[in-house]
């Protein structure tokens, strides 16, 4: 087990690390802005390190400095909460290379699930349900249009490395396809730095259903059950809700085992979380996976009793499911 670990983080699951840490006997360091200079996770922490000015862009989302931290404090890993840097695989990389943990999952896993067009081209090798569409970059509006016309319209225009609802566009015909691919890769490229959009057919009338899965890199997974987040805005959950009213027990248990064998294909560790989209006869479709701790995880540790921070600790530090 890790002796003293940082967090690389603020907020709620910079607290909530720390609090897990401690009951587990793990020493904590906390990094900080000059913003967070009286934040509650830098006064729980049995350390704590500034790591530059106010924006993230200076601070938290600097690796060099988060690593001089581990470095100066003597952490052996890192916890990545969410947000900032928990899904960047190069940052696991150069932790990687100066000897620290991070404690999460494997870089393959972190790349192929970040890009939409390789991790569902990955599901669909994995044996998982996706959505009818062309895996493959649209090239142009005239080419979207060729591509939404084999579909079948009512089409949905996608960032390959899209999230939080960006990116995002439905055209139910041949002049909002034009317009969707430009506005889908214009607002891409300038979200994330990557134009590439691909297209998949609209599910009409669809419910948003997400398994949590918990894997220890040593071929044991799990799935924790769903969590429903239909109710959204602007493609953003609003509520989530566990155990979902919607799905039936042999959905849960096909919708579990096939986010078990995603997550198998990229030898998964730690928690993650694979979405899908589900139609009115819950025929489901895989979206994608997340590769860190969601927001809502409380949600599932309400229903399961299981302490999700906790076990990604206990499986970083090689301990099995």
């Amino acid at each position: 087990m890790f002796k003293k670990i940082l967090i690389a983080n603020r907020g709620e699951i910079a607290c909530r690390a720390i609090k897990t840490a401690r009951k587990m006997g793990i020493k904590t360091v906390a990094v900080y802005s000059e913003a967070d200079r009286d934040a509650l996770h830098k006064q729980m922490a049995d350390e704590a390190v500034l790591i530059g000015p106010a924006p993230s862009a200076q601070s938290y989302l600097v690796m060099e400095r988060i690593i001089q931290a581990c470095k100066e404090s003597g952490a052996e890993a890192v916890y990545p909460g969410y947000g900032f840097l928990s899904e960047n695989a190069e940052f696991a990389r150069r932790l990687a290379a100066e000897g620290i943990a991070f404690i999460g999952p494997n870089t393959h896993a972190i790349e192929a699930m970040g890009d939409k067009i390789t991790s569902k081209k990955l599901a669909m090798e994995a044996g998982v349900s996706t959505i009818p569409g062309y895996t493959d970059v649209i090239k142009d509006a005239e080419h979207a249009v060729a591509i939404a016309a084999e579909v079948g319209y009512p089409v949905m225009l996608k960032a390959s490395a899209g999230g939080g609802g960006k990116g995002m566009r439905v055209a139910w015909n041949e002049a909002e396809c034009r317009d969707g691919f430009e506005r889908a890769s214009n607002e891409a490229r300038a979200s994330f730095g990557d134009d590439r959009v691909f297209i998949e057919k609209f599910i009409e009338e669809p419910r948003h259903i997400e398994i949590q899965v918990l894997a220890d890199g040593q071929g044991t997974i799990l799935y924790l059950n769903e969590r429903e987040c239909s109710i959204q805005r602007r493609h953003q959950k609003v509520i989530e809700e566990a155990p979902s009213p919607f799905i039936d027990p042999a959905t849960r248990q096909a919708m579990g085992e096939q986010a078990c064998a995603l997550a198998r294909a990229v030898d998964y560790q730690s928690a993650g979380t694979v979405e899908f989209i589900v139609d009115t006869a819950r025929n489901f479709y895989f979206l994608e996976m997340n590769t860190r701790l969601q927001v809502e995880n409380p949600v599932t540790e309400m229903i399961t009793g299981q302490a999700l921070v906790e076990w990604q600790l206990l499986v970083a530090s090689g301990e099995t499911l």
